[in-house]
């Protein structure tokens, strides 16, 4: 404490805001339990039917909830199969390049989608996957194909969902790839080259068991995000003809708990996203140490 006095005093702020920020507003958590009653305090209000559980029951007992939850599985395990990947193969990429200005040109290119928004991506799409004057359309009729309706065909609006989201995040992901490869030692590729390990070689007996710790913990990350679900990206590029596939508990909640006054119903489904991505969190974390690595803690 004496030594490190000054840092110990610059703590004291980040710790506030989360006590603040974080955990002080967690007391409404008592809402899912609760009557739907927003004016007075959770701890003030009456406990709701079925010892509390009556928020629970009834989102479990609505269809469109269950439509959700099944779409919102869906979408997230496919970004997770189908876009984890992505950064990595395209670190490895990159990494392989020896011409250094036309790296770095490439990998701005490829991380500046990220800050563009769903609404201007979503208007791009509009545009450009249009089924009659779209570029992309026009350019398949000239090839002479037919006409895909991108976002108007459930499956395809899948297809077309996920590759946006790879697209999009892709390059802002392979930022972190690429910071690991920097702590991997040249004299391993050294080795390996004398070795006579070719490129591919390289690859897969130096650079990968180098990226294998980062792979782990960002893999246990996201899994500990699959009940979760943005908001923004499916209701931007959703329509009247897909919602059969495009509504996810975000929308749910947006739809059913604050449009329609149920916050209690809306606390309660957001408290189960939490409870279920805490258990995936501590399962995947706990997987990953059984296989030798470090997990997270």
């Amino acid at each position: 404490m004496r030594r490190y006095g000054t840092l110990y005093l610059l703590l004291i702020l980040p710790m506030i805001f989360f006590i603040v920020f974080r955990y002080a507003p967690m007391v409404y958590i008592l809402g899912a339990f609760k009557q739907n009653n927003i004016i007075k305090p959770p701890w003030q209000v009456p406990w709701a039917k079925n010892h509390g559980f009556e928020w629970f029951i009834k989102a479990f007992s609505n269809r469109d909830f269950l439509y959700a939850l099944r779409n919102t599985l869906t979408l997230n395990l496919l970004d997770l199969v189908i876009g984890f990947p992505a950064p990595i193969i395209l670190a490895l990429l990159l990494n392989e390049l020896t011409f250094k200005r036309f790296k770095k040109i490439t990998q701005t290119v490829l991380y500046l989608p990220h800050f563009l928004s769903w609404i201007i991506i979503s208007g791009l799409a509009l545009r450009l996957l249009a089924p009659t004057d779209g570029l992309v359309n026009i350019l398949i009729t000239k090839a002479g194909g037919q006409p895909i309706h991108f976002l108007d065909v459930p499956n395809n609006w899948v297809a077309t969902y996920v590759v946006l989201g790879i697209w999009k995040e892709a390059g802002w992901n392979t930022i972190i790839y690429l910071a690991a490869l920097t702590s991997i030692s040249p004299e391993l590729y050294e080795a390996a080259a004398v070795d006579g390990a070719g490129r591919f070689r390289r690859i897969w007996h130096v650079t990968l068991p180098g990226l294998r710790s980062t792979i782990v913990i960002l893999l246990i990350m996201n899994l500990g995000r699959i009940l979760g679900s943005e908001f923004d990206r499916p209701l931007a590029l959703s329509n009247k003809l897909v919602t059969s596939v495009s509504n996810v508990i975000s929308i749910f909640v947006y739809q059913r708990g604050l449009r329609g006054n149920q916050f209690s119903l809306s606390t309660a489904v957001g408290l189960f996203q939490s409870v279920v991505g805490v258990i995936f969190l501590l399962g995947a974390n706990s997987l990953s140490k059984r296989f030798g690595e470090r997990g997270i803690w």
